[in-house]
Formats: structure tokens, C-alpha cells, sequence
């Protein structure tokens, strides 16, 4: 985020992205897209699978509790903290990620940004875009999200 023009930065913070290899995810509206849109050159995104997202919850998921970074180990973490949205465990939460249900937001906010590794076989040019002729790294990557993030898990 340092040596960055100030709008990007702030975008970056708001999504939650304030580390390199972190993931968040994301619900799909008109404002979220605008900002995608300013922070492309920095970030790639796409939909991910129910798999992918099982992947990433269950390995590298970490829940907010007291703003402190506690693993999701077992269910009585989340059930404290989302039992009012009707979120009891573990499957709930992948569920109403996944669907993007009615509590999607609480769900997402209460899951800590995933902190991912590099990808296994690295990048393949990071300062051209996903859907350039070049083939680039960064911007909208679709269906083709799920590879990237399982070399990255």
C-alpha cells in the first residue's frame, strides 16, 4: 500500500486489503464494482466455487472476536458471535457466503482477510491485466479465480 496515489489506498483499506496475498470476499453491487474498477491494476477477483470457499474457510479461516484474529476451531466461536443471524457453525457461515444470503454481510465482516501465500509456480506477468492479449495477472479473472486461489492455499 506505500507509494500509492491516495484514492487506491483508501479503496484498498475500505475492501480490506491492506496486505499483499490477502483475500476478502466480496458481494457483487454497483459501489463495490466502482471500486474494483479504481484498484484494478493492484487486485484480481473473480467467483469463486463452493469448494474454493470450503478450501478456504476450513484451512486459513480465522474469525473477529474482540477485533482479535481467533481460529475458527470450533463451532462455539461462531455460534457467540452470529447465533442472532441464525449462523451456528461452520457450514452455516460457508452457506450464507457462498448463496450470498440475507446476513452475507456479518458473515463476511466477521471472517478475518484470508492471508494467502504465493501462488505455487508464481505469477505470470503482474504488470499486465487477466484479459489483455499478453496475459497479464491482475483484474477480472471469473471462473478462473478458483485455480489461482487453490495454488495459493
Amino acid at each position: 500500500i506505500i507509494k500509492m496515489s491516495p484514492k487506491p489506498r483508501k479503496v484498498l483499506q475500505l475492501l480490506r486489503l491492506r496486505q499483499l496475498h490477502n483475500g476478502v470476499f466480496l458481494k457483487v453491487n454497483k459501489p463495490i464494482l466502482q471500486m474494483l474498477k479504481l484498484v484494478q491494476p493492484y487486485v484480481t477477483y473473480g467467483y469463486p466455487s463452493l469448494k474454493t470457499v470450503k478450501e478456504l474457510v476450513y484451512k486459513r479461516g480465522f474469525g473477529k472476536v474482540n477485533k482479535q484474529r481467533i481460529p475458527l476451531s470450533d463451532n462455539a466461536i461462531i455460534e457467540e458471535k452470529l447465533g442472532k443471524h441464525e449462523l451456528h457453525g461452520v457450514e452455516d457461515l460457508i452457506h450464507e457466503i457462498f448463496t450470498v444470503g440475507p446476513h452475507f454481510k456479518e458473515a463476511s465482516n466477521f471472517l478475518w482477510p484470508f492471508k494467502l501465500s504465493a501462488p505455487r509456480g508464481g505469477f505470470k506477468c503482474k504488470r499486465h491485466g487477466y484479459c489483455e492479449m499478453k496475459g497479464g495477472d491482475w483484474g477480472n479473472r471469473e471462473e478462473a479465480m478458483n485455480d489461482l486461489v487453490s495454488r495459493m492455499n
